[in-house]
């Protein structure tokens, strides 16, 4: 009697297999947490553009989710830790501030893999990522440092981390390279995006004589007050033409579609393992929205080589010497500052007016 209820429950669990036909393999899911909105149209808005990309080229087979403007600190711990808790696969942290909630959510569910942007701890299912921006910003700076007629050119900025104070050493290195007269100016609105603090901060440079604004913030304000006020300006992480389409001399454009792509692959075929990824303009991670049709030709002449020559390796943006802001010397002629020094950057070189908060 036993036995045939066996076998009957054999015979209907084989019925049913076949009416269901094959089993689909469950799809991916891969979680994003960002500092900002998605719309800042600035470096959540790239992320997010990343995030699309995954979707394109995975279609059913990955599930994507994100949770924008997340605060870094406990708030972002809660949301890492519900992604984690949802039955995430693979979740990208977005933000430095998001690195030791990332880590210890990490600790509690080991089998998440989990990919931080621009920090540097690590664990067994934690890796990094960030782009050299820092090399996108040399460039530029030598369009600035050609172009400006006052020799001051404005930078904002949103906190003195080690990966804006490169970007705004390199603007200033590379400015100097080509216009011994030019100097930096910084204004700080401690915030990644915050338009109405963006917008004051461009136009204190402006008043204080800057005629071309950079920055290290996500929202387009800062060019729209360059637009406003007829002078230059550099876009942030993506092209910003639209806002400031007499103003906009290019834009450094953040591309993550790869990488990311790169990874659900690695998590898809099992091969994905904890490591740091720091890309550039060769990798492609650092690219540039087209360049002003006003830039003179022996300046993009100029800035192409340049490029160039960063993405071939012949040229580094903090090759010596590096002088320190108080005249001392980091690393003297010929020697080059390697990743670790870089990612610890806590200084202002020479031509960067003001103090560097601490």
């Amino acid at each position: 009697m036993k036995l045939g209820f066996k076998k009957t429950l054999g015979a209907m669990a084989a019925v049913v297999g076949l009416a269901m036909g094959p089993q689909v393999e469950a799809a991916v899911k891969v979680g994003f947490v960002y500092v900002g909105p998605v719309g800042d149209f600035g470096w959540t808005y790239r992320h997010d553009l990343g995030r699309k990309a995954i979707e394109k080229k995975f279609g059913d087979q990955v599930e994507t989710t994100f949770v924008e403007s997340v605060k870094e600190g406990p708030d972002a711990q809660r949301v890492i830790r519900k992604l984690a808790a949802s039955g995430h696969d693979l979740i990208f942290t977005t933000s430095f501030g998001f690195m030791n909630p990332t880590l210890k959510v990490a600790k509690q569910f080991k089998k998440v893999k989990f990919e931080h942007a621009t920090g540097y701890k690590r664990a067994k299912n934690v890796s990094t990522y960030a782009a050299r921006f820092y090399e996108g910003r040399y460039v530029v700076g030598t369009i600035a440092g050609r172009m400006t007629k006052s020799n001051v050119i404005g930078y904002v900025a949103s906190f003195p981390i080690p990966e804006v104070v490169r970007g705004i050493n390199a603007v200033a290195r590379s400015a100097r390279a080509v216009n011994p007269d030019a100097t930096v100016k910084v204004v700080w609105v401690n915030s990644w995006y915050d338009p109405g603090k963006e917008a004051d901060a461009a136009k204190t440079l402006t008043d204080q004589g800057a005629d071309i604004i950079l920055q290290h913030t996500d929202s387009p304000a800062p060019l729209q007050v360059a637009e406003q006020r007829w002078i230059w300006g550099v876009g942030q992480a993506s092209d910003m033409a639209s806002f400031a389409p007499k103003s906009q001399l290019t834009a450094i454009i953040d591309n993550w579609d790869q990488y990311y792509i790169d990874r659900v692959q690695a998590v898809m075929d099992g091969t994905w393992s904890s490591e740091d990824t720091w890309g550039g303009i060769k990798s492609g991670m650092v690219a540039f929205a087209p360049f002003h049709k006003e830039i003179p030709a022996d300046v993009m002449a100029e800035a192409e080589k340049i490029k160039q020559e960063i993405a071939d390796g012949a040229l580094h943006p903090f090759q010596g010497p590096v002088i320190k802001q108080n005249g001392e010397e980091v690393i003297p002629a010929g020697e080059v500052l390697d990743d670790g020094a870089l990612a610890g950057m806590n200084y202002y070189v020479e031509g960067v007016e003001g103090q560097l908060p601490q």
